[in-house]
């Protein structure tokens, strides 16, 4: 099961804080490692000392893992300090040493700067990791004490938005929605058609992705999930985020790669734009 085993890592900001108020919601899962990382490659206020820093965070964490184990999870807490490297590349050590199945980040981290759609350690574990990834955003309210969240995580899993382009990568996230299915409401299946000279030429190419999608549709519908189908023509990664707001989706599942692709690359740019600008959690089903 995918979300048996995750990882978390915490800046303990209030964003990250509602990641963990999520955790309890998805399927399957067990076991929860709890990472934070000091970040000692640039001198603090105080020099270079940590230690303050990282005693706080000792107690933060072990406030948290109390928390969740009070809902019957095993939680295990790794704290790395870090004097050389980034904080994605400690994160995705971790989650290698851990051997999770999934890393769930919120969108942004303390370091937010207004106008920023994905915080530093979000992208890089975004591109360069080769774990299965869930983003989480919630709408931000303003309200009279400044911003404040609006939780996604209920019924996180109600309708989830699953796109595709035919390729062997993006069969991932197809997989990874039948191996959910016990927990899924209803699926949106989406195409998008972004080539064709003629008018007749787009109209082949819908026709022939409503074909192939209704394959697939059958092939969940036989696994008892709910389907529905959608073509769209023009640039993916906008169609996407369009149709994820049309169909007020709960969720977007999207594999890491489609057809094309840079082999050094982890994620592909349409993935990588729609976690960096979607307004919904979007989880990235990494290509096996």
């Amino acid at each position: 099961m995918m979300f048996e085993k995750v990882l978390v890592p915490t800046d303990f900001s209030k964003y990250a804080q509602k990641v963990v108020e999520c955790i309890g919601e998805l399927p399957g899962l067990k076991e929860i490692v709890l990472l934070h990382v000091v970040d000692a490659t640039h001198p603090s206020k105080r020099g270079w000392t940590r230690g303050p820093e990282v005693e706080d965070a000792k107690i933060d964490l072990g406030d948290i893992k109390e928390n969740l184990e009070k809902l019957g999870f095993k939680v295990t807490t790794r704290l790395e300090v870090i004097t050389e490297a980034d904080v994605s590349r400690t994160i995705q050590k971790v989650a290698d040493e851990e051997n999770v199945s999934l890393v769930v980040m919120g969108a942004r981290g303390k370091g937010l700067i207004s106008g920023v759609l994905l915080g530093s350690a979000s992208t890089g574990v975004v591109r360069s990791s080769d774990k299965d990834t869930l983003i989480m955003r919630y709408k931000m309210l303003e309200g009279l004490e400044g911003a404040t969240y609006e939780k996604f995580c209920p019924m996180m899993f109600s309708k989830v938005l699953c796109t595709t382009d035919f390729s062997e990568a993006s069969k991932s996230a197809i997989a990874a929605i039948k191996d959910l299915k016990g927990a899924i409401g209803e699926v949106i299946l989406e195409y998008v058609v972004s080539k064709g000279e003629t008018q007749e030429e787009i109209e082949a190419y819908v026709a022939e992705a409503n074909e192939q999608l209704e394959k697939i549709k059958d092939d969940l519908a036989s696994a008892g999930l709910k389907v529905r189908t959608h073509v769209d023509v023009g640039s993916p990664r906008e169609q996407i985020k369009s149709l994820a707001i049309r169909e007020d989706a709960s969720l977007i599942v999207m594999s890491s790669h489609g057809k094309t692709w840079l082999k050094q690359l982890m994620v592909g740019s349409t993935t990588f734009d729609v976690v960096r600008t979607a307004e919904r959690p979007v989880l990235i089903v990494r290509s096996r």
